[in-house]
């Protein structure tokens, strides 16, 4: 359940806050007229989703055997790099209201109102698709990970619209810093479970060798069938009986973000010098 919240939260939380920024500036600039046309963006970036989600599921049915744990596996990798340059992109976001602000500025400077209106419609429109289809693969590859919950999902996308409300309404007390840490980390440690998982598919359709399997066993001590256990799981890629292979994946990916991640805070403190 906390998974699901977190996929669709954190996916949700960008679109809302764009969203949420775009009509609190136009409602500042006094150009109320251009709100028709973001509600416009929405509906039809939502149905883009939507249809995107049955092309995904049609394409996923498709394939059995081994096959199918092939698929299940290059979904889960394409899952967690998508959520690495997701996560990545908001530790370099400093100033995202202002960023979204200029944008929309640019966009109502248009020589024709009509311009106007498709730069604001295609701004809304392209983030709602982006983030859309990002979360089909997202809860799909969570689905073959350990399943979904859609009372987590609902809670999530509830959660983000409120605080692009918020944001709407002029409540920027909200601390985006520590919301984004916080969410960050339990992502990172997500992503690299779906890493570790998905190399698992590739040894059982046996694409690839785990090395030493299993590298060690403590089932016995935490089942990952069990109710803790299978939460781990679900959240963090808990495995009690991994290979050498799917260790050195996990570890290797956590090696990689914690080398980007310090690569952005030395830029950050170059650029403040």
């Amino acid at each position: 359940m906390l998974e699901s919240f977190l996929v669709t939260s954190r996916e949700t939380l960008e679109v809302s806050l764009v969203i949420g920024i775009v009509l609190a500036y136009l409602n500042k600039t006094n150009n109320q007229n251009y709100r028709k046309t973001v509600y416009y963006a929405i509906a039809f970036g939502v149905i883009a989703s939507i249809f995107s989600a049955f092309i995904f599921t049609f394409f996923a049915d498709g394939y059995e055997g081994a096959a199918e744990k092939v698929f299940e596996g290059i979904t889960m990798l394409i899952g967690a790099f998508l959520l690495t340059t997701m996560i990545l992109w908001m530790m370099q976001q400093r100033h995202i209201s202002k960023e979204i602000e200029g944008k929309v500025e640019k966009h109502l400077m248009g020589v024709q109102p009509f311009f106007s209106h498709i730069g604001i419609f295609m701004l809304i429109f392209v983030a709602i698709v982006r983030e859309g289809v990002e979360t089909v693969i997202f809860l799909n590859a969570l689905n073959y990970a350990s399943g979904i919950s859609f009372i987590g999902g609902t809670f999530g996308i509830i959660a983000a619209v409120l605080v692009g409300y918020m944001f709407f309404v002029g409540f920027k007390k909200i601390n985006l810093k520590r919301l984004f840490s916080v969410s960050s980390i339990l992502l990172i440690l997500f992503a690299a479970g779906l890493v570790a998982h998905g190399v698992h598919e590739f040894e059982e359709a046996k694409v690839v060798n785990g090395i030493i399997v299993p590298l060690f066993d403590i089932n016995h001590i935490l089942n990952e069938k069990g109710l803790v256990g299978s939460f781990l799981k679900g959240l963090f890629g808990y495995n009690g009986n991994p290979s050498l292979l799917e260790v050195t994946a996990y570890v290797a990916y956590l090696g990689i973000i914690f080398y980007l991640y310090k690569r952005i805070e030395s830029s950050r403190v170059k650029v403040n010098a």
